[in-house]
């Protein structure tokens, strides 16, 4: 059966697919926000309203060891996520070892098997426990730029990483790519020392996933 909605000039009609079986779509309670997108939702068939990119709230890069967006606080990764971006503002830490990012499941924070690296003009980081950042002096560098994460293959959970780090303290760039496979559905991300005892001094850090 078709549904015919005419117009002062013409119509638009809504059909069901010539295949067996039934679909039952259930539409939003609501004409959600401007320049939204519908989706399914949590539940298939249960369409939603969404922004088609969701930013994070902003954490304070100024205190502790390491910065999370992670379920225990209600700021983690979304299961449909196939993008995320980790985003620096005036970034700094207190000592010199290297920042690391590292991705995690439900099952924690993974610290093994980053593969890739990490280069500016003056120096060089292979991958290991994290995806570094290329060094040079992490006490006085104040780092800006962004962090790119894509789902490589979502059946093994391998993850493809790059990124674009500037220093507003001198002239160097970092930039590098790598990727990890994860032992589950990503669903938080820390950013950290390699040591793990300096601490975060100065910026701000935010997360953007589609």
């Amino acid at each position: 059966m078709t549904i015919r909605l005419n117009g002062s000039t013409g119509y638009t009609e809504i059909d069901a697919p010539a295949v067996a079986g039934s679909n039952t779509l259930l539409l939003p309670a609501s004409n959600g926000s401007a320049y939204q997108v519908v989706r399914n939702g949590a539940t298939a068939g249960s369409l939603e309203f969404t922004d088609k990119i969701v930013s994070g709230t902003a954490k304070a890069s100024t205190s502790g060891t390491s910065i999370d967006f992670s379920p225990v606080d209600g700021t983690g990764i979304p299961s449909w996520a196939k993008r995320i971006t980790v985003m620096f503002n005036g970034v700094r830490t207190s000592g010199t070892s290297l920042i690391h990012i590292r991705l995690g499941t439900s099952s924690g924070v993974e610290a093994t098997n980053y593969l890739g690296s990490s280069q500016d003009p003056a120096n060089s980081a292979v991958y290991s426990t994290g995806f570094a950042l290329a060094p040079n002096n992490l006490a006085t560098d104040i780092l800006h730029g962004q962090w790119i994460f894509s789902l490589l293959n979502a059946t093994n959970y391998i993850w493809a990483e790059s990124h674009f780090i500037g220093r507003s303290n001198n002239n160097l760039v970092a930039f590098g790519a790598g990727s990890k496979t994860l032992s589950g559905t990503l669903d938080r991300v820390r950013i950290t020392t390699v040591n793990g005892t300096d601490t975060f001094d100065a910026g701000s850090i935010n997360i953007l996933y589609e």
